[in-house]
């Protein structure tokens, strides 16, 4: 229970403006957009600069206050929705501190969403490449707390690659000031990397200095369908050996995740003239416009003399670029008029996706006859969407009782494949408690010791990790 003093000092400390308590307003940030969780909150904060969140921060430290800390609310697991914490909203802090092409860098706020970063990055003439389908809401923040992956992982990294520098807020209300752009710094821990991935729970990011780099002037992209999930891993191998690095996103997608999108996403539209089993969404960049065509050209004749696919599409316009990916990017849209399923965002080594999925989808038919599988992922980095749908027609309720049955069975897979649970989105309150089952003793005493140290009376996001 958060006393009338403490909230009184709360709402101080962030000013006029810098906080709300009607339902109204608060409410869109307390439920997560699949409706997996529903929240409640007795203050909602939306401070303005780091100052401010320090000053909360103090106040949360004295009142043994438990805290939330949200940016664009896209995450997936539930760590941004508050249970009764008080939720601290990132989104007013909004500045593009500087950018500094010489040193390709820029430095940015926490509010600040990833599709800006990036137009920030372009009216440089530079880029920042962390892409994925919720940008434009998905705030850096939540990016870097969440350690964002998206589609051009296998060629820049995730976001733990791609910080220079960051500023924070620790649980005692100090201030990290670590907005560094050095490449190299070898002196002693590399303190900004335990805010990276950490969700919350070690404080608050308010601004990060990113890398950035040359904008790739030559672009090509194909949808091509091959037969097996095996050709995909071996495509990738030669366009990777084949391109000197310039292979930028190689995505794959099972066919029913395909007929979803073209059954309920409008504008829409199968893009090869067959119906393969697996679609693979390929992305080549070169500095000058022409290699990357070329490249293309050449990767896709080879993989039709190899066998690697049967039907392939390039495109030749930035309108039929973009009509491929969107094909891609509502993958996760279009299974919600199908009715809930059981989402898994794993990651496997490459070389082990086609075992990872037959033995999962044998396992899952003998779990569970009739299920339907969708998969979608950053095939380039392991990286995979792998949602269980209800049979049609089959009771919702009964269906989603047996999700953590379920999941047990599909991370028991991905670990003997020695995978992750969780490659993307973070543990949240989804994942914590299971993400015990495969870690090490080890690993969860020092993750606590770290956590015992900065936040001793756990009021950063006390729900999630360990």
């Amino acid at each position: 229970m958060v006393t009338a003093e403490a909230l009184a000092a709360l709402k101080s400390a962030v000013g006029e403006g810098g906080w709300t308590e009607d339902p109204s307003d608060i409410a869109p940030w307390l439920t997560e957009w699949r409706n997996r969780w529903t929240g409640h909150t007795p203050l909602m904060l939306t401070p303005r600069s780091t100052e401010q969140v320090a000053a909360a921060v103090r106040v949360c430290c004295e009142h043994r206050i438990p805290l939330v800390t949200q940016g664009g609310g896209t995450g997936l697991v539930g760590g941004q929705i508050p249970h009764g914490e008080v939720l601290l909203s990132t989104r007013k802090m909004r500045a593009v501190r500087d950018v500094t092409p010489l040193d390709d860098a820029m430095t940015v706020e926490a509010g600040v969403t990833l599709l800006e970063a990036q137009q920030a990055a372009a009216a440089a003439d530079r880029m920042f490449p962390l892409s994925l389908a919720a940008e434009g809401s998905a705030t850096i923040g939540g990016v870097v707390s969440t350690n964002a992956g998206g589609t051009a992982v296998l060629r820049y990294g995730v976001m733990r690659d791609l910080v220079l520098g960051l500023e924070a807020v620790l649980p005692n209300g100090e201030i990290f000031h670590g907005l560094k752009r050095l490449r190299k710094d070898n002196t002693g821990y590399d303190l900004k990397q335990l805010f990276i991935g950490a969700e919350g729970t070690l404080g608050v990011v308010t601004a990060a200095t990113l890398k950035l780099f040359p904008v790739m002037r030559g672009r090509a992209t194909a949808m091509a369908g091959p037969d097996s999930p095996a050709a995909p891993i071996e495509l990738l191998a030669r366009a990777r050996a084949g391109t000197g690095g310039g292979v930028e996103a190689f995505e794959l997608m099972k066919r029913l995740g395909m007929e979803f999108v073209l059954a309920h996403i409008p504008d829409t539209r199968e893009p090869l003239e067959t119906t393969p089993p697996w679609y693979v969404l390929i992305e080549l960049v070169s500095g000058h416009p022409a290699p990357a065509p070329a490249a293309l050209e050449r990767l896709l004749a080879d993989a039709f003399e190899a066998g690697l696919v049967t039907d392939a599409v390039v495109a030749q316009t930035d309108a039929q670029r973009a009509a491929l990916w969107k094909l891609r990017e509502e993958q996760s849209a279009a299974q919600k008029p199908e009715g809930g399923g059981w989402k898994h965002d794993v990651s496997v080594p490459i070389s082990r996706i086609p075992a990872f999925l037959d033995e999962t989808e044998a396992a899952l038919q003998r779990f569970h006859p009739g299920a339907r599988i969708s998969v979608f992922g950053h095939v380039g980095d392991g990286n995979l969407h792998y949602d269980v749908l209800r049979p049609p027609g089959e009771n919702l309720p009964g269906f989603l009782a047996r999700w953590a049955e379920g999941s047990r069975l599909v991370h028991d897979i991905v670990a003997r494949h020695d995978g992750s649970i969780s490659a993307e989105h973070g543990l949240g309150r989804l994942k914590t408690e299971e993400a015990r089952r495969y870690k090490t003793p080890a690993e969860i005493a020092a993750m606590q010791s770290i956590r015992a140290a900065l936040d001793p009376h756990r009021i950063m996001n006390p729900a999630v990790l360990f």
